[in-house]
């Protein structure tokens, strides 16, 4: 799998903790921004893998576990920490599941919402993975 997580700079300090993406933070331009809360402990996002978009998954509190998929191997990644942010690169497919409550899974994107970008059946992914 060609996923990282990446640290997150932060400033420390008495008054509490800045963190902070700039720069080379990540290596992409930022085009998108959005953000989940108030998911149910129950429920499942994500669900598809992205043809050209990559982004950086960030727990901005509480914590949810990605589940990514290259098309022959399942990995589980547990994010907690807001100064962490697991980079997924495309072609990976993603699910989301196991928020506490409270969690806000932030999501920074490279490109716009775009309908054709998304993969959105695991058979499909599969197949395009596997050639």
């Amino acid at each position: 799998m060609k996923h990282q997580l990446i640290d997150i700079p932060k400033i420390t300090d008495p008054r509490g903790n800045l963190a902070v993406i700039e720069g080379g933070t990540i290596p992409f331009k930022a085009c998108r921004v959005y953000y989940l809360y108030d998911v149910p402990s129950d429920s499942h996002r994500g669900g598809h893998a992205h043809k050209q978009c990559e982004s950086l998954l960030i727990a901005l509190s509480g914590s949810f576990t990605v589940r990514l998929y290259d098309g022959k191997s399942w990995q589980n990644i547990l994010l907690n920490k807001p100064d962490k942010g697991l980079l997924i690169p495309t072609m990976l497919w993603r699910e989301l599941e196991d928020f506490s409550s409270g969690a806000v899974c932030l999501s920074i994107a490279s490109h716009d919402f775009d309908e054709e970008d998304y993969i959105r059946e695991l058979s499909e992914f599969e197949l395009l993975a596997s050639s």
